[in-house]
């Protein structure tokens, strides 16, 4: 359910960049570092959203890959205690357990 929300809300937000974009389709003059050039400006919202799309989804596999990473890690320390949990008790179970009486002094 929550992920049909995540889905409703892009689109939602996908029409409002989309008509947004539409509405202001006027050029505007764009400086970069070597020069300036002429740009409608549907173009450059609708770049700017592209690549803050790019950096968020890039940030998303990071951190995924770097989650993965530590889940592998933690199984295979979680499978390496349970081998010592169970020769521990292969361990008890071969010694007979001794009971030690306490005297009273």
């Amino acid at each position: 359910m929550k992920r049909q929300w995540s889905i409703i809300l892009a689109i939602i937000f996908a029409i409002i960049i989309a008509v947004f974009a539409v509405i202001n389709v006027d050029s505007v003059e764009v400086d970069y570092l070597f020069g300036t050039a002429e740009w409608p400006l549907v173009l450059i919202i609708l770049g700017s959203v592209l690549m803050g799309g790019f950096i968020i989804a890039a940030t998303g596999v990071v951190r995924i890959l770097t989650l993965q990473r530590r889940l592998k890690v933690a199984e295979k320390e979680n499978a390496k205690l349970k081998n010592e949990l169970d020769a521990n008790k292969q361990q008890q179970e071969q010694f007979p357990q001794t009971q030690v009486e306490h005297s009273d002094q």
